[in-house]
C-alpha cells in the first residue's frame, strides 16, 4: 500500500506540473497583454511596464522564473491589484470562499445522504418520487439561475436576506443554497442508487433472515458499503466547493477567490489567472488523495493499487 501512495503522490506532482505548464503557455499565447487597454498606453510606458515585470524576457526565461516561483509559493504580482501579490489575494480570498464552501458541504451531506436513503427505502412511493423530482431539478437548473431566483424572491420581493456581501448570518443563506443545488441533488441520487444496489445483495437478505434488527442491517451492513461511491464524489466536490464558485461569488458580490478569478479574466491579469488555477488544481488533487486514504477506513476489504484476490 505504501508503494501505491508513493505512486499517487508522484502522479499528482506530475499532473500539477503539466497543469502549470499548460496554463502558462496558454496565457502567453493569447493576443495582447496585461497592459493592453481600450485606450492604448504610450509605447514608452508599456515598454517600461513590461521591463519592470520582466515580460520582455524570452518566453522560456519567463517560464523558468515562474516555475521557480511556484516552488516558493510566489506567483508574482497582480497586474490589476497594484501593490498586491497573487498569493496575498489568495490568502485573503480563500478563507471567505472556504467559509461558504464548508457551510455548503455540511448542508449537502446532512441533507443529500438522508434524502437518498429515504428515497431508496421508499422506492416507487410518494416520498421517492418527490425526492427524485427535486433532485432532477437541482441537477438540471444552472447555478446562476438558482442564485438569481433566490435574490429576486428573498432579497428583492420579500426582503428577508441581504442581496450582497456577508455582513450578517442571513447573508450566507443565498450563496450556500445556490452553491449546494447541484451537488446536493447529485449526492441524493447517488446515495439512492447505491443504497438500492446494496440492499439487493445476498448478505443483506441473509442478515434479515437471521433476525438481525432492521436498523442494524441498514446502518451496520448496508449504509457503510453504500457510502463508498458517495465518498468518491464527495472528495472532489469538497475541493470544488471550498475553493469557491466563480458564478456565485460574482452574483452575490463576495470578495472570495472566485470573484478575483473572474475579474482577472476580464482584465488579463495573467499571474492571477495562473495562480488561482494552480491553487485550485493542487487543492483538488489533495482531496482526491484523501479520498483514496478514506477508502481503506470505510471498507478494509479494499486494497489500493492491487486487485482483490478471489
Amino acid at each position: 500500500m505504501t508503494n501505491y501512495y508513493v505512486k499517487r503522490v508522484l502522479s499528482a506532482l506530475l499532473t500539477l506540473f503539466l497543469i502549470a505548464t499548460i496554463t502558462f503557455f496558454m496565457m502567453h499565447a493569447l493576443p495582447g497583454g496585461p497592459f493592453t487597454r481600450e485606450r492604448t498606453l504610450p509605447e514608452a510606458v508599456e515598454a517600461a511596464l513590461n521591463a519592470k515585470y520582466h515580460l520582455d524576457d524570452p518566453l522560456l526565461v519567463q517560464y523558468g522564473d515562474y516555475m521557480w516561483g511556484i516552488l516558493r509559493f510566489d506567483f508574482g504580482p497582480s497586474f490589476r491589484h497594484i501593490g498586491r501579490t497573487v498569493e496575498d489575494l489568495i490568502i485573503q480570498g480563500f478563507p471567505i470562499s472556504a467559509r461558504i464552501g464548508l457551510l455548503s458541504v455540511i448542508f449537502i451531506l446532512i441533507c443529500g445522504i438522508p434524502l437518498g436513503i429515504i428515497s431508496a427505502l421508499k422506492q416507487n412511493r410518494a416520498a421517492d418520487y418527490i425526492v427524485m423530482f427535486m433532485a432532477t431539478l437541482g441537477v438540471t437548473i444552472p447555478v446562476f439561475v438558482i442564485a438569481t431566483v433566490f435574490l429576486y424572491v428573498f432579497s428583492l420581493v420579500l426582503d428577508w436576506v441581504p442581496s450582497f456581501g456577508l455582513n450578517s448570518p442571513g447573508a450566507y443563506i443565498g450563496p450556500v443554497v445556490a452553491l449546494s443545488g447541484y451537488s446536493l441533488s447529485f449526492v441524493a441520487r447517488l446515495t439512492r442508487s447505491s443504497m438500492l444496489e446494496v440492499l439487493s445483495q445476498d448478505y443483506i437478505r441473509t442478515a434479515r433472515a437471521n433476525g438481525i434488527p432492521e436498523w442494524k442491517v441498514l446502518y451496520k451492513h448496508a449504509l457503510k458499503n453504500a457510502l463508498i461511491p458517495v465518498i468518491t464524489y464527495v472528495g472532489p466536490m469538497i475541493a470544488a466547493v471550498l475553493t469557491g464558485s466563480f458564478v456565485v461569488e460574482k452574483i452575490f458580490a463576495i470578495n472570495g477567490i472566485g470573484r478575483y478569478f473572474v475579474d482577472s479574466v476580464g482584465t488579463r491579469d495573467y499571474t492571477m489567472i495562473m495562480g488561482v488555477t494552480i491553487f485550485y488544481a493542487a487543492f483538488y488533487i489533495i482531496m482526491v488523495l484523501l479520498v483514496d486514504v478514506a477508502y481503506s477506513f470505510i471498507d478494509p476489504r479494499i486494497r489500493l493499487g492491487k486487485r482483490m484476490e478471489d
